[in-house]
């Protein structure tokens, strides 16, 4: 099965519907499967405050606080019937982050596919089990989780007799170290919560994602934006066009290489065999006289005995027929003795 591979549009719109738009686009020329929206506005998210907790004091968005950051990178809700539509002109599925019940009847009434929990909601069980009473698949990403969190989260979507979930491995910094990336917990999550798991990516590049899916990652999920130079809160760690194009390409090979498990003899096998190693005369071999080391070796092509029949020939058959050097050693050439 092939990786769901997803465009963040997050805030890289930059304000302007015209941009969302066209990222959607840009996005479904890159080889993008869908597109994710963010449903939230800055006072259904936090509070109009600059009190302790409330201005970020480090990384991409230090000094300001979150609802300056918020209100700045929402995607106003009367976009959305919009750009689920242009997202299905473009032959790409929708679907959103909500960030409070509010939201989720939004997305409701406009068929949201497909619910993202993001990072930092992960501890908002209220709101996981109201998604998850929805009856649609729900995506978890695990960015700031302990092993807890995570088990709380999927045992509020077993309340509401959802078990339509995927966790997706996160690390949750703004572009994030590929150090930090620890795939392996992505392999860890898969078995130990039982569930399909995923990758959301804020590194650079696309070593990360591609690692992912052969890692097994069933989604990999990306920032986009139509140009970095662009700007906005997003923007630093955010895909271009032709970096996403790269990174599904990658993929894809991945993927093609990965294959299936099979131990079936294809024609191109078969062929290859014709140079495997078999038994050969290397000395014309005379009617009666014995096989052995002198006389028969194992050597390429691969058209006479397998090796492996090498001490039987030697000691329980003698040749039937006259054999030139050269020639493959057959079961027509020999009688037991």
């Amino acid at each position: 099965m092939s990786a769901f591979i997803i465009a963040e549009l997050s805030a890289n719109h930059n304000g302007s519907i015209e941009n969302a738009i066209a990222t959607i686009q840009a996005a479904a020329d890159a080889g993008a499967d869908a597109i994710k929206l963010q449903t939230y506005t800055a006072d259904t998210i936090t509070i109009d405050h600059d009190g302790p907790g409330f201005i970020i004091e480090e990384g991409l968005w230090k000094g300001r606080t979150l609802y300056d950051l918020y209100k700045e990178a929402h995607t106003p809700w009367e976009w959305h019937e919009q750009l689920f539509q242009a997202a299905k002109d473009a032959g790409l599925v929708c679907f959103s982050s909500p960030f409070d019940p509010t939201a989720v009847d939004l997305l409701e009434d406009l068929g949201n596919p497909i619910y993202k929990v993001a990072s930092f909601e992960i501890t908002d069980i209220p709101l996981i089990e109201y998604i998850a009473s929805k009856g649609k698949p729900v995506v978890i990403s695990t960015g700031i989780a302990t092993e807890e969190d995570i088990h709380d989260a999927l045992d509020a979507c077993k309340r509401m007799n959802n078990d339509q979930v995927t966790l997706l491995k996160c690390t949750s910094a703004y572009p994030a170290p590929v150090e930090d990336a620890n795939l392996l917990t992505m392999v860890d999550m898969r078995t130990r919560f039982n569930v399909p798991t995923g990758l959301s990516d804020h590194t650079m590049g696309h070593a990360v994602a591609t690692a992912a899916v052969a890692l097994g990652a069933t989604m990999v999920e990306k920032h986009f934006i139509l140009n970095r130079s662009m700007g906005g809160v997003d923007s630093a760690f955010s895909m271009e066009p032709t970096e996403f194009r790269a990174m599904v390409d990658q993929i894809r090979l991945t993927e093609a290489a990965l294959g299936t498990v099979t131990y079936e003899m294809t024609p191109k096998k078969l062929k290859s065999r014709q140079f495997a190693r078999s038994l050969y005369a290397v000395q014309d071999i005379a009617p009666g006289e014995r096989f052995n080391h002198e006389n028969v070796r194992s050597i390429r092509p691969g058209l006479g005995l397998e090796p492996k029949l090498k001490t039987k020939l030697f000691n329980n058959a003698v040749a039937k027929i006259h054999i030139k050097r050269g020639a493959p050693i057959l079961p027509k050439d020999y009688i037991a003795d």
